[in-house]
């Protein structure tokens, strides 16, 4: 009977320790500089639930691995996807999807969901990120099984560098400046496409 006693505490700790990880809190508060997150290959990832190691080694697996809940990845600073914990989701592998605006005083969720969220350009998230291979988690990098998005890498980088909410950005050329307007027409005419 003793011993029950002493098994019970450790029982309920554990137990709210999962009830924890399953109600994984998103709020506009988990969004914000991009840069601040912890770069891989191009996109940035962080971990909500503080087990950033976790999303690391997933991120960095030769062959590909799964999240952990708490996961964050992060292209460019207008969309992030969070892994929730399994069966949250199962269309998605427990990824939500989000749409963010941002600006230097913070974030807010335009639109957030698992299977029907559609980004600026008009794309449905889950219909790209379900064609990467089982192995890469939903992950869309080159060779992963996903259609390009209509970004180029100089893109990608000059949307990471010039996200609102950074107090570093750096000063931009005029080019810089040019490419940054024809995002935002492209952005523009997708959300037209898409309502």
């Amino acid at each position: 009977m003793l011993s029950l006693l002493l098994f019970l505490p450790l029982f309920g700790a554990i137990h709210s320790h999962a009830d924890d990880a399953a109600a994984l809190d998103v709020s506009e508060a988990s969004f914000d500089c991009i840069r601040e997150m912890t770069p891989v290959r191009g996109f940035y990832v962080a971990n909500l639930g503080g087990d950033l190691d976790a999303t690391l080694a997933a991120a960095n697996a030769p062959e590909g691995a799964a999240y952990p809940p708490g996961s964050v990845v992060q292209l460019v600073p207008g969309e992030a996807m969070v892994k929730h914990s399994p069966g949250t989701s199962p269309a998605t592998k427990d990824w939500e999807f989000f749409e963010l605006d941002t600006s230097s005083e913070g974030t807010s969720i335009r639109k957030r969901g698992y299977a029907d969220v559609v980004n600026r350009f008009g794309g449905n998230c889950l219909a790209c990120h379900a064609q990467a291979k089982p192995e890469w988690d939903m992950i869309c990098e080159q060779g992963h099984g996903c259609d390009p998005i209509p970004l180029t890498r100089d893109m990608i980088v000059l949307l990471q560098k010039t996200d609102p909410r950074c107090e570093d950005n750096p000063a931009l050329s005029e080019a810089e400046i040019a490419t940054l307007q024809a995002l935002r027409q492209a952005a523009e005419a997708g959300a037209a496409t898409a309502e």
